[in-house]
């Protein structure tokens, strides 16, 4: 690791030496130190988490039991379930979560998001470890 801090240091060196009028050209960064640079990182960096887009989801839990989502552009959503009665609020990103805050409550219910799958499905995932598999339904 010393070693790949060195090279970096004198490519971003001779770099700077380079832009002040000498005449030499600066030294050739090598694989190991252009690897350990900006375009590792914003290749290795997470994507940024958003809310999900507008649209209609179906929620599968691990029971098997399943409801409706649907997500408007003005950032609401509305959610019913199998049983039980209507859910609406509005969703945020909260601590690169996506959060479920329902009208009326204090507290919002918040998950955190597999990558998408071929189908744009994805796991949601709440804090306690509950996860549940969310699916794109066509309108």
């Amino acid at each position: 690791m010393r070693k790949i801090a060195s090279i970096a240091a004198v490519a971003l060196l001779g770099t700077a030496l380079a832009g002040c009028g000498k005449s030499e050209p600066a030294p050739e960064p090598t694989a190991d130190a252009m690897a350990s640079g900006p375009a590792m990182a914003a290749a290795s960096a997470p994507a940024a988490v958003t809310a999900p887009a507008a649209g209609n989801y179906e929620i599968t839990a691990a029971d098997g039991s399943k409801s409706t989502l649907t997500v408007n552009a003005d950032g609401s959503y509305s959610e019913k379930a199998a049983k039980g009665l209507p859910v609406a609020g509005l969703i945020k990103v909260t601590d690169g979560k996506v959060c479920f805050d329902p009208s009326g409550k204090t507290e919002a219910s918040c998950y955190t998001e597999s990558a998408k799958a071929a189908d744009g499905s994805f796991t949601a995932t709440d804090e306690k470890g509950v996860a549940v598999t969310v699916h794109p339904v066509a309108k």
